[in-house]
């Protein structure tokens, strides 16, 4: 598709609804509003911006610069003068095709770092006074693809902090543990490819745990990572234990076995009967789960998640195995040791991960009920899917991009909009803007000079076609971990 069509079909009249003479149009990247998030996600995670600007970049020399003029402007032509029923002229597509590259500087506050609500991240501005429309007929796209990285990995923090805070109240010798304990099993539930990827990178600058397998080229691709980036474990699904029959599901676990005689083996277990699994299998099968070198987890997958693995008591000796749930049941056939700080924690030879609907409400419900009972809560793997990364949207954190200065004919000036009838959210900022650290926080400092503007945290990462203080991967980590 041709770049020029990549965003709203309005924008394509902006360059002549700006006052004669304008010459620049000055905007920024803000999350404007936190009412829509999880509970206690009162900062965003900076993080996708290098992405958004390496793909929108490569996608513009692919399908656009390194195109015939002719061919894609004619394109353009042809279809505009149809969508708005009119002779388009395509004059200022051409000459932006002429100039062969985004006549764009782009600004941007340090990826991995948290921002607070109504602190802008991204600045946006025309380096080319031919081409102050570029600016905000740029900001669909942007729009488009910044929120979402952005959200999953403030979410995707929310669930780490909580795990770090129970794993120390719990667990503290296996803090380490917590990289993986939120894993990222969304791709199948998100809205399309790029979706699953760009939330998907989200959740992996804060876990090391996914199986959406395409963030691991991308992440090589737009955050140069080394080695390791995310790993995941063999595990079967619901298939594989019906192709096992429901009657030989016992020997449908012993195959699986002797297929992985060592390492973490994660088998569902709840095709039919969870309970059974729990009551007769593994008693069963406790001395070869016992004897194998690595770790057996079950993998329950329906229910009420809270009660399925923390048990509908709230206290040890449940009369029913719904009563005890799925850790209770583990401990009861396998034991395991009491640490440091008196929680029991399985045997290292089995454990329990659980991946449909878990919220960070429900992930936090979860933690309590184990300590409740007793037990570390880094006897459980959480899986966090599409119910947590796909119901969001970009007024999940109210973000918006929005102009804020313009210079019109050598004159500058400061605009801003403050509907009357909104509530103070959509209230922007005013003329040039620049960011400050005071007292370890992010503070938006508006209506600044043009020398001003070039000071404070939001630094130049794109210009003229041309990147600039590209960050890594690992970088971007140790940031967010800086932070938890």
């Amino acid at each position: 598709m041709n770049g020029l069509l990549l965003t709203d079909g309005y924008k394509t009249g902006h360059h002549q609804q700006y006052p004669k003479g304008t010459q620049k149009v000055y905007s920024n990247w803000t999350p404007r509003s936190n009412t829509y998030a999880p509970k206690g996600c009162d900062k965003v995670v900076s993080f996708g911006q290098q992405y958004v600007f390496k793909w929108l970049h490569e996608y513009f020399q692919d399908n656009f610069f390194s195109k015939p003029k002719e061919i894609v402007c004619n394109e353009l032509k042809e279809e505009l003068s149809m969508y708005l029923g009119t002779d388009y002229d395509v004059t200022h597509f051409e000459e932006l095709h002429d100039l062969q590259y985004l006549p764009i500087k782009v600004k941007s506050l340090p990826e991995g770092v948290e921002v607070p609500i109504r602190v802008p991240m991204v600045t946006v501005v025309n380096t080319d006074k031919k081409f102050y429309w570029i600016t905000n007929f740029l900001e669909t796209i942007l729009s488009t693809m910044l929120w979402q990285p952005m959200t999953s990995a403030s979410i995707a923090l929310k669930y780490k902090r909580i795990f770090k805070n129970w794993t120390l109240k719990t667990d503290k010798e296996n803090l380490a543990f917590i990289d993986f304990q939120g894993h990222d099993f969304s791709m199948r539930g998100m809205g399309g490819l790029q979706s699953a990827i760009s939330s998907g990178m989200g959740h992996s600058a804060v876990f090391l745990g996914s199986d959406t397998l395409p963030v691991i080229s991308s992440l090589r691709n737009y955050y140069n990572a080394q080695g390791f980036v995310v790993g995941s474990v063999n595990a079967t699904e619901h298939s594989v234990m019906c192709a096992g029959t429901k009657d030989d599901e016992i020997g449908t676990f012993r195959e699986l076995m002797n297929t992985y005689p060592s390492g973490i083996l994660s088998v569902v277990s709840d095709t039919w009967d969870l309970w059974k699994v729990l009551t007769v299998y593994l008693p069963e099968l406790k001395e070869e789960i016992l004897s194998r070198d690595g770790k057996l987890v079950i993998r329950p997958d329906s229910g009420d998640p809270v009660d399925i693995i923390c048990g509908e008591t709230k206290s040890l000796g449940g009369r029913t195995p719904k009563d005890k749930g799925v850790v209770e049941l583990l401990w009861d056939i396998f034991g395991g040791t009491v640490n440091e700080q008196g929680f029991k924690v399985l045997d290292p030879h089995i454990g329990a991960i659980y991946g449909d609907s878990i919220t960070t409400e429900r992930a936090e419900n979860i933690c309590q009920r184990l300590s409740d009972k007793g037990f570390a809560t880094t006897n459980v793997v959480l899986g966090i899917g599409s119910f947590t990364y796909q119901f969001n949207t970009r007024d999940t954190f109210g973000f918006a991009m929005k102009a804020t200065s313009v210079v019109v004919n050598g004159d500058r000036r400061e605009i801003f909009k403050d509907p009357i009838t909104d509530n103070g959210v959509k209230k922007s900022a005013k003329g040039l803007i620049k960011v400050d650290v005071i007292e370890g926080e992010y503070v938006l400092v508006d209506q600044v000079t043009p020398e001003q503007e070039n000071e404070g945290e939001l630094k130049v990462i794109y210009e003229d076609g041309t990147f600039v203080n590209p960050v890594t991967l690992q970088e971007i980590r140790e940031r967010i971990n800086k932070r938890l």
